[in-house]
């Protein structure tokens, strides 16, 4: 799982609540998960202003929890790290288990760089900001047809313990 930022027009009047540091300025921030085994995008939550909802607290506070299967966890980057949520964090230990992690958090940070291959993604949404959601909506989907038909993401060889 992996928060993606989006940049968007600033709303007026100015808060920092839409400001987002990962190009500083107004964005829209989604929280995606894709399956390790398949590689299927099988979550998308948002959107939500970028200053007012990090990856940690969009995955504690809006919805994640409900699709888990209890003692479940997902693999994600350190953003995540709190002790409150199920999150597979990198630790700093090499072995085999944190080497499969960092390619399965390397192939969500793919799937993320695939929906800035849409222009309408890729640039400043210049819409109304309630309509961005329908737009991601729509790029999320496509993006999963040509993972699924066209272009199908790296696999990954992952063993649950």
């Amino acid at each position: 799982m992996d928060g993606t930022d989006f940049p968007i027009n600033e709303p007026m009047p100015f808060s920092p609540e839409w400001y987002s540091h990962k190009f500083k300025g107004a964005g829209l921030r989604y929280e995606i998960a894709i399956c390790l085994q398949t590689g299927d995008i099988v979550w998308c939550n948002g959107p939500f202003p970028c200053g007012s909802f990090s990856d940690r607290k969009i995955a504690r506070d809006e919805g994640m929890e409900y699709l888990m299967v209890p003692g479940e966890m997902y693999v994600a980057d350190g953003g995540y790290r709190d002790g409150f949520i199920r999150a597979e964090t990198p630790n700093g230990l090499n072995d085999a288990d944190q080497w499969m992690k960092a390619l399965a958090r390397a192939r969500q940070e793919t799937v993320n760089q695939r929906f800035k291959n849409f222009g309408i993604c890729r640039q400043r949404y210049r819409h109304a900001v309630e309509k961005h959601g329908i737009v991601f909506g729509a790029v999320v989907n496509i993006s999963q047809l040509i993972i699924k038909e066209e272009s199908p993401l790296f696999q990954i060889q992952y063993y649950d313990r």
